[in-house]
């Protein structure tokens, strides 16, 4: 067990460095690098359960136990299924611990998804803030900016979903991986909202210009904290994943909600959004 364990505090280690890496936009650490890790991490364990590695300190091992040819399996049937995720499967089961799906070079399932929905992404040629900084969940039409994408739904008469998000966020990555690809939720987001993504946790900072102190005296110098700001200022909120759905001129349509599961759940959501614009 202590050498199992000892691989495991390898591999889960990886998920704050990438956090970090996403932070910081070092862009070391993407999905693809993440996945060749943690397939090389659970083969080994794999591996060593079979008896087929021995370290110093062990002993001979003349048979394999009913639990330890158990834990082998069970850990060999994991690495077996995370290794499609290079190709670009999704790894529900698993998709809050991964870097954003995004960050993969080589993606069948992007392709997959859009299918007919491609001519949707109408404001791609529009030119917007952070370009070379944040990368869109499943190609969506995304602005980074708040004013931006306000101005951009006003000249649409789009109404505004406004997703606070962070790059170390859990629930965020696995809303993105397990609901917003349903196709009615897909289809809402993208034909139907104008979506402002705000990251929260984001540390690069703004231009000098930007650079303000707000209305308890803290210094507002990152990205981040100029939009976490904002959700404390303007919606009294601080928890992310947090959706937002306004109209164009900045007025609440419904409630905003939080992680929702329920593609059926999340989808009534939208809707109710869509009917009072």
């Amino acid at each position: 067990m202590k050498v199992v364990l000892d691989f495991l505090e390898l591999a889960l280690p990886l998920k704050f460095l990438s956090n970090v890496d996403l932070a910081y936009h070092w862009q070391w650490f993407d999905r693809e690098a993440f996945l060749v890790l943690w397939i090389i991490i659970f083969a080994l364990i794999g591996i060593y359960l079979m008896g087929k590695i021995r370290f110093s300190h062990d002993s001979e091992l003349n048979y394999l136990s009913v639990p330890r040819l158990f834990m082998a399996i069970v850990v060999l049937a994991f690495t077996m299924y995370i290794i499609p995720g290079l190709w670009g499967a999704p790894l529900r089961s698993i998709s809050a611990f991964l870097p954003p799906q995004s960050t993969q070079d080589f993606d069948l399932y992007i392709t997959t998804l859009m299918g007919n929905n491609a001519n949707v992404f109408n404001a791609k040629h529009i030119q917007r803030k952070y370009p070379d900084i944040f990368q869109a969940p499943l190609n969506l039409d995304i602005f980074f900016d708040y004013q931006e994408g306000m101005a951009y739904a006003r000249s649409m008469n789009k109404p505004v979903m406004i997703d606070f998000t962070g790059h170390a966020c859990v629930n965020c990555r696995k809303m993105e991986a397990n609901v917003w690809p349903n196709k009615g939720v897909y289809k809402r987001i993208s034909q139907d909202y104008v979506l402002i993504q705000l990251y929260v946790d984001d540390k690069t900072d703004l231009a000098k210009g930007e650079q303000t102190v707000n209305a308890q005296g803290k210094r507002i110098e990152t990205i981040g904290n100029k939009w976490s700001d904002l959700q404390a200022e303007k919606l009294q909120a601080n928890s992310q994943p947090f959706y937002v759905l306004l109209d164009n001129n900045g007025n609440l349509l419904v409630p905003s909600s939080g992680a929702d599961y329920d593609p059926a759940s999340y989808l009534k959501f939208l809707d109710r959004g869509t009917k009072l614009v």
